[in-house]
C-alpha cells in the first residue's frame, strides 16, 4: 500500500510544524518565539485543510494566528518586555522543563489515546470537520469553557495595560 500525495504533505506539513514549535519554545528571543508560534499555528491549520475540515482551518487562522499571537505580540510590547536576547528568557532548568514536557506529552498522548480507543466515527452523516457538525457540538457542549477562554483572554490584556501604566507612573516620578 503506498502513501498518497495527501498522506506524504499530512506528514511533511506536520514535521514542519513541529520544527516551528520546538524553536518556539527553544528561542531565547521572545518576538521570535512568538513569530514562530505564527508558524506553528499555521502548520495546523493546513493540516486541517488537509484534513478537509476547512471551517476548523479558518477558525485556527483567525483565532489562533490573528488574535492570540496579537495579543500576546501586545501583551510583550505594552509591558517592555525585552525584545532582543533575555536572560531572564533562560532559568538554567533545562533539563528539568525537558523531564516535565516529555513527561506532560506522555500522559497526554494516553490520555488522548485511551479517550478515544473505542470511539467511531459515523461516515453516514455530515462531514465531521463541516460547519454544522462543529457548531452544534462547539455550542452545545463548550459554551461555557468557550466564554471562559474569552474572559481569561480580556483579563491578560487589561493586566498588560495595567502593568505597563504602573511602570510609567514609575518613570515620571
Amino acid at each position: 500500500m503506498s502513501p498518497t500525495g495527501v498522506e506524504i504533505a499530512f506528514v511533511l506539513v506536520g514535521l514542519a510544524t513541529l520544527g516551528a514549535a520546538l524553536v518556539t519554545v527553544t528561542t531565547r528571543q521572545l518576538v521570535h518565539a512568538a513569530l514562530w508560534l505564527v508558524v506553528a499555528l499555521g502548520g495546523l491549520a493546513v493540516e486541517y485543510l488537509l484534513l478537509t475540515a476547512e471551517f476548523i482551518a479558518w477558525v485556527q487562522v483567525l483565532i489562533y494566528v490573528g488574535s492570540v499571537v496579537v495579543l500576546l505580540l501586545f501583551g510583550l510590547m505594552l509591558t517592555k518586555a525585552p525584545i532582543g536576547r533575555s536572560p531572564d528568557a533562560d532559568s538554567g532548568n533545562r533539563p528539568a522543563a525537558l523531564a516535565v514536557a516529555v513527561a506532560a506529552a506522555g500522559a497526554l498522548v494516553w490520555v488522548v489515546v485511551d479517550a478515544f480507543r473505542t470511539t467511531w466515527i459515523d461516515l453516514d452523516g455530515p462531514a465531521q470537520g463541516s460547519t454544522k457538525v462543529s457548531g452544534e457540538f462547539l455550542f452545545r457542549h463548550w459554551v461555557l469553557p468557550f466564554e471562559a477562554l474569552s474572559v481569561l483572554l480580556l483579563a491578560a490584556l487589561v493586566g498588560a495595560i495595567v502593568l505597563s501604566r504602573k511602570g510609567d507612573k514609575e518613570d515620571s516620578r
